[in-house]
């Protein structure tokens, strides 16, 4: 495992996009607590080999966003990590990759796709908020298959909660894309017989304008986060509570 501070990243054997959300700031100046919510790829890869590495972190609860079937093909959390596993899946329109063109650009393609999410989805990521907002739950990971659009969806709701700024939202969604080529290595070598020249751009970039669209769409749409999420079914109540957990005093 290494991890750099600035940047907030965990590397482990074959899951390559795990960072705390610690160490960001809100625009009050309060500093997001670390060691506390963490986001990822699916961690199912995690091999006996980062055992010593995630234990350490202390991780108690894992939110797996995958659908059923993701889940039932790629497995789920190792047993050796002793955490609770929560399943819960992103009710939304399997992605018709058909509809993109260089016109419409990754970016505006792929906050089309996460205003979809958060229409279709809303009661489930509504639920997946609150679950953050539980202190109960100790260290907690979110993920789905990449770590890129259902977390990084779930993620930059929960950041500006906390009143995080929309550039440094982006700007976590976009470090993403740094893990691309990592894993499109891995997928290559664990599937070697599978067509890989023709991915489409969307499965590996994440431009922070596409973070910085969805955020401005939701807000046109409900006017503000904390509107859609309570109209989505948070309670009122959970805001603040993810704030008291979430924020250094």
């Amino acid at each position: 495992m290494t991890t750099t501070p600035i940047e907030r990243s965990i590397a482990f054997a074959a899951v390559f996009n795990f960072r705390d959300l610690g160490g960001l700031t809100t625009a009050d100046g309060r500093t997001v607590r670390r060691r506390t919510v963490y986001r990822s790829d699916t961690l199912s890869r995690l091999g006996t080999e980062d055992r010593e590495a995630f234990t350490a972190l202390g991780i108690r609860t894992v939110i797996d966003l995958r659908r059923p079937a993701e889940v039932a093909s790629m497995g789920r959390v190792p047993e050796w990590t002793q955490v609770v596993w929560r399943h819960n899946h992103l009710e939304h329109p399997l992605w018709d990759h058909s509809t993109y063109t260089t016109e419409i650009g990754v970016a505006g393609w792929l906050s089309a796709r996460y205003l979809e999410l958060a229409h279709h989805g809303k009661a489930d990521i509504a639920r997946v908020v609150g679950m953050l907002t539980d202190a109960d739950h100790g260290p907690t990971v979110v993920h789905c298959v990449a770590g890129k659009d259902r977390t990084g969806l779930i993620v930059a709701l929960a950041l500006d909660l906390l009143g995080v700024p929309d550039d440094q939202i982006a700007a976590d969604y976009a470090l993403t894309e740094r893990s691309a080529p990592m894993f499109t290595q891995w997928v290559r070598t664990a599937f070697p017989n599978e067509d890989h020249a023709n991915t489409p751009p969307f499965f590996t970039y994440t431009p922070a304008e596409a973070m910085l669209m969805t955020l401005h769409g939701l807000r046109y749409r409900h006017g503000s986060v904390t509107e859609y999420l309570v109209g989505a079914g948070l309670h009122p109540d959970r805001v603040q509570r993810l704030r008291d957990r979430l924020l250094e005093a």
